[in-house]
């Protein structure tokens, strides 16, 4: 059996079948793109324009800020730029006394004489405040103070109770 049939190159002919003349409509492909950009022109240009309205708008009312606060008539107000974030200093008080270091400076020595110092806390109750150290050894020295009611605790162990 021979290997490849013989064929007729007018028989593989066939007068209806023809290759494509291109793969890709190129004039719709164009067009588009040509809408696509126009249509992001367009929308961008409307964007912007919404921005610009509403931008407008904002300009035109005053709104209070967030953190506002009614400041007494008796405190002095710092700048705008000025940072706040200390007490508003009072009108009779020098700018610039309260600073953060002696804010912290006078809350340590604060802390300090009620740690060392004693004091009376009430004296019609007779409520007083006594240094950490007094405190400690009268505590060592009394014990700590039962206030709980309920009846002590009891464990048993082969039956005997201790």
């Amino acid at each position: 059996m021979p290997e490849h049939l013989p064929y007729d190159d007018d028989a593989i002919f066939n007068p209806e079948t023809h290759h494509e003349k291109s793969d890709v409509n190129v004039r719709a492909l164009l067009w588009a793109v040509v809408i696509f950009v126009i249509f992001a022109l367009v929308t961008h240009l409307l964007l912007f324009l919404l921005f610009k309205g509403f931008a407008k708008i904002a300009r035109g009312q005053n709104p209070p800020a967030l953190t506002s606060m009614k400041v007494p008539d008796s405190m002095s107000v710092p700048g705008a730029n000025a940072p706040r974030l200390q007490p508003f200093p009072t009108k009779n008080e020098a700018p610039y006394v309260k600073t953060p270091v002696v804010d912290l400076d006078e809350m340590r020595r604060v802390e300090h004489e009620a740690q060392t110092q004693s004091a009376w806390i009430d004296r019609q109750k007779g409520t007083v405040r006594l240094p950490i150290d007094v405190a400690k050894q009268l505590v060592l020295q009394r014990g700590l103070p039962v206030t709980s009611t309920a009846a002590p605790v009891t464990t048993t162990t082969g039956g005997a109770t201790r």
